[in-house]
């Protein structure tokens, strides 16, 4: 039993490791035995990365191809790497991200009908007025020709008559409560028109971008797909285009 009490741990004293003494203190913080082992530790990685990079720089071939050769440049003396292409642009990065690809193809689909549904409303046929051309009319009297009035010819306001396309009848104004028109409200309308072209513009810009991204998530996922050969790059993405690949054809059962 006395041998047992000897051996306990629960009656030993704990070793403590001393302090800086005071006389020393000027020195700074005594080095404990694991800051020993962590400094030793850091200095053996430290060489023997060195020890490494000597044995490679030593096994060197100076004719080795490596790509990084044709991927880099130096100018003024300083190595720089070559600018590449970028394949994504920020918004796209953002919306690959932070959506998925059902929520990509939604919105796709709901500025795609919101577009249909402009283009519906602007026929993109203002280019007409800028065609020269002419308008014969074809009078039997010639005392009528000192008479003679466009407006009332055609049968519409005389503020519409540079106009060669929705040229409103006179009826069609009076439906519309606008008997009158004067050059404030003829730029009104081309205003409305103008920002209605502008929006449509917007869209077709958004629903190419959501498009792009659309594919890129679709190749994405197929990629993941580990059952499948890996394909073969035959172009790589761009800001405004999805990579291309080429997968092997496989056999479906």
């Amino acid at each position: 039993m006395s041998s047992w009490k000897k051996a306990s741990k629960a009656t030993q004293k704990t070793h403590r490791e001393r302090h800086q003494p005071e006389s020393r203190k000027h020195l700074g913080i005594l080095e404990k035995r694991k800051d020993y082992i962590a400094r030793a530790k850091d200095y053996h990685e430290k060489q023997a990365t060195l020890t490494l990079l000597r044995r490679r720089a030593l096994n060197r071939n100076p004719d080795e191809f490596h790509f990084h050769m044709i991927n880099s440049k130096v100018e003024k003396g300083v190595h720089r790497e070559k600018e590449k292409s970028q394949e994504h642009t920020s918004d796209q990065i953002k919306l690959m991200k932070t959506q998925d690809l059902k929520y990509v193809s939604y919105k796709r689909n709901c500025e795609a009908r919101k577009i249909e549904k402009l283009q519906s409303q602007l026929h993109m046929i203002d280019a007409a007025n800028e065609i020269k051309n002419n308008h014969v009319f074809f009078i039997e009297d010639l005392d009528e020709v000192k008479t003679f009035n466009v407006a009332e010819k055609l049968n519409t306001h005389p503020a519409l008559l540079g106009r060669r396309t929705n040229r409103l009848k006179v009826d069609s104004l009076k439906k519309l409560k606008m008997p009158t028109i004067n050059d404030s409200t003829l730029v009104k309308i081309e205003q409305q028109k103008h920002m209605a072209y502008k929006e449509l513009q917007k869209r077709v810009n958004r629903e190419r971008e959501l498009t792009i991204v659309h594919q890129k998530l679709e190749l994405q996922q197929a990629l993941q797909d580990k059952k499948v050969v890996k394909p073969k790059v035959i172009k790589q993405a761009t800001k405004d285009s999805a990579p291309i690949y080429k997968w092997k054809y496989q056999r479906k059962r």
